[in-house]
């Protein structure tokens, strides 16, 4: 069997908060408890398991790979929340969506400053 990603997880202030937060974001299905985590199921096997830790959340990068259609339905629940977002991974252009190998792609934070991605296209690909 070939190396693949199975999950990862996720620190959280409030698992409740983040998981539910990605769920809805990302348009999957609603997260599901095993023991300490909440996860949140993606549709290509990989996993997001929140975990509520004590102290100081490490924020990390988390990118999806999305279709042209999920992206704007992503991209129109983002902006109904009005959330900041950006074209670029250190916040240098807010308020824009990037064009990146001829796909699209942008960014926005979750409420413990994880910094969120989709693109519709792998960059350098």
């Amino acid at each position: 069997m070939p190396v693949q990603l199975n999950h990862t997880i996720v620190e959280a202030r409030d698992r409740e908060e983040t998981a539910t937060f990605l769920a809805e974001l990302l348009g999957l299905p609603e997260p599901v408890p095993y023991g300490p985590f909440l996860v949140v199921q993606a549709d290509n096997g990989v996993s997001l398991d929140v975990a509520e830790v004590e102290g100081e959340v490490h924020p990390q990068h988390y990118a999806f790979l999305v279709t042209e259609d999920e992206f704007d339905r992503i991209f129109e629940r983002i902006r109904a929340r009005g959330l900041d977002f950006w074209a670029d991974p250190h916040g240098h252009e807010p308020g824009r969506v990037n064009t990146r190998d001829g796909g699209r792609g942008v960014y926005w934070d979750d409420p413990n400053r994880h910094r969120l991605e989709i693109i519709t296209r792998p960059y350098g690909g």
